[in-house]
Parts: C-alpha cells; sequence; structure tokens
C-alpha cells in the first residue's frame, strides 16, 4: 500500500546557519529553528552598530518562548503578540538607550501544523519553496522597489539594481503601528522551505539557489548556499534555514 492511500504524518526537520558576509563588521542577522513546535524565523537587524543585532536578537528571543498551540489561529495571533511586543520594546530601548536613533528589524517567520503552513512577515526577509524543482517566493518584500514594480514602474531585473534597492518600507522597531503580514498555503510531503536574509539572494541568484537546494543533505545545502554567497562577494550579512517535510522514520 503506498503513500496515495495511506496519509503518515509529516516530520519537518530544518538546518539554519548565518555568515557576517565579505563587507560588514558586524553581523546582525538572528535566527531561529524550533522544529518541536513547527515555527522557523530569521531576523535581519539594522541601526549600525549594535542596534541592529539587539533589534533582531530581541524578537528571536520573544519567539523562542513560544509553546505549541492546539489551534492555529491562537498560534498565529501569538507569534503576532509577540513580534507587536519586540515593537513596542524597540521603541522604547530607542527612546531611553539611543535618544531616538532607530533601529529595527525584518522578520520572516514560517508556521507549520498538520498540512498548513504560515508566513508572517515584515520587511524584506524571504520564504521561499521548493516543490517539483520549481522556486516561489512565498512572501512579498515590503520594500520601495517592490513596490515599484507591483505597480509595473519597473522591471524585475531593473530592480536589482535600482539605487533604491536597499530602501524598506516595513520594519519591526521603526514604527508605532506594526502591520505584520500573514500568508497561509498547503504543505506536502517533498517540500523544502527556504527563510534568508536579503544578503542571500542579493548575492546568489534563482537558479543558483536550486542547484544547492538539490544537494543530497540539508547541511550540505545550507553551507553551500552561504560559500556560494561569500563566494559572490555578500555584501550583507547572509542567514539560512532550510526545512524540509518528510514521512516519520525517513531519514534526510
Amino acid at each position: 500500500m503506498n503513500d496515495v492511500t495511506v496519509r503518515r504524518p509529516l516530520t519537518w526537520v530544518s538546518e539554519g546557519a548565518t555568515d557576517v558576509g565579505t563587507v560588514r563588521p558586524l553581523n546582525e542577522d538572528s535566527f531561529l529553528c524550533q522544529s518541536e513546535i513547527g515555527l522557523w524565523t530569521v531576523a535581519d537587524g539594522m541601526g549600525g552598530h549594535d542596534g541592529g543585532s539587539v533589534a533582531s536578537q530581541l524578537i528571536v528571543e520573544n519567539l523562542s518562548h513560544l509553546s505549541k498551540k492546539a489551534n492555529l489561529d491562537d498560534f498565529v495571533n501569538d507569534i503576532e503578540n509577540t513580534v507587536t511586543d519586540a515593537n513596542n520594546r524597540l521603541l522604547e530601548y530607542s527612546r531611553v538607550k539611543l535618544n531616538g536613533r532607530i533601529i529595527g528589524s525584518t522578520f520572516v517567520s514560517l508556521l507549520i501544523k498538520g498540512n498548513v503552513g504560515v508566513c508572517l512577515w515584515a520587511g524584506d526577509s524571504r520564504l521561499y519553496r521548493f516543490r517539483h524543482d520549481k522556486l516561489s517566493q512565498l512572501s512579498r518584500d515590503h520594500s520601495h522597489v517592490a513596490e515599484l514594480v507591483s505597480e509595473g514602474l519597473i522591471s524585475e531585473e531593473e530592480a536589482k539594481t535600482h539605487p533604491e534597492a536597499n530602501v524598506i518600507t516595513r520594519a519591526v522597531g521603526t514604527s508605532e503601528r506594526l502591520d505584520i503580514d500573514v500568508d497561509v498555503f498547503d504543505v506536502r510531503v517533498g517540500d523544502l522551505f527556504l527563510l534568508c536574509s536579503d544578503g542571500l539572494y542579493n548575492a546568489v541568484a534563482d537558479d543558483e539557489i536550486m542547484q544547492c537546494l538539490r544537494e543530497s543533505s540539508l547541511e550540505i545545502a545550507v553551507n553551500k548556499l552561504i560559500q556560494t554567497a561569500l563566494d559572490n562577494q555578500a555584501s550583507d550579512n547572509v542567514s539560512v534555514i532550510l526545512v524540509k517535510g518528510i514521512h516519520q522514520n525517513v531519514s534526510v
């Protein structure tokens, strides 16, 4: 009897890593892998000095205290409330410690429960799905050039070299009001999800990303993604998480 007739439960396994890149003196990225509760996060801090690392670490630290919920909506609400609390705490930290200097962080989270996946994000850290040898971006960048592309004013190719390519329009810690986008989708056995900061996709083309994702193990694929970014002179910190769905008792 095959998997078409028997629905075996899925297990989600993951690997993650981060690197300072080839230009910046500090790594302001943070990431979180919690396969046991089905939650993964990449946060890309900004603010210079140690400000960006404070912001990204606060998001990850707050999310690390969450526990699994029986109800998916309750879990999503917990994530939103936790990140909103981080937003408020960063604004207060800026007022008290930094004389109002803005620090913040983008974030993208993947939540999986059963056969449902949820992406939550603010900024331009991304979630991709690699399914049937096709790479699809599930998040949508909160950036100036992304808005120009969606309005048909510039092409995807022009966006890559646009002088305002690094201008984001939303992040945690930069405004009293934080809008978190949420998208829901199905998940299947064999799905491979990639969470990453812009240090990866700005340095590594989609075809190179897919070549790395075809590696035999998640650890090898993660290492190859980061090494490819470094070989391509990544100008920003590079963070990568890979999450794969397998049937229980099947090794990766």
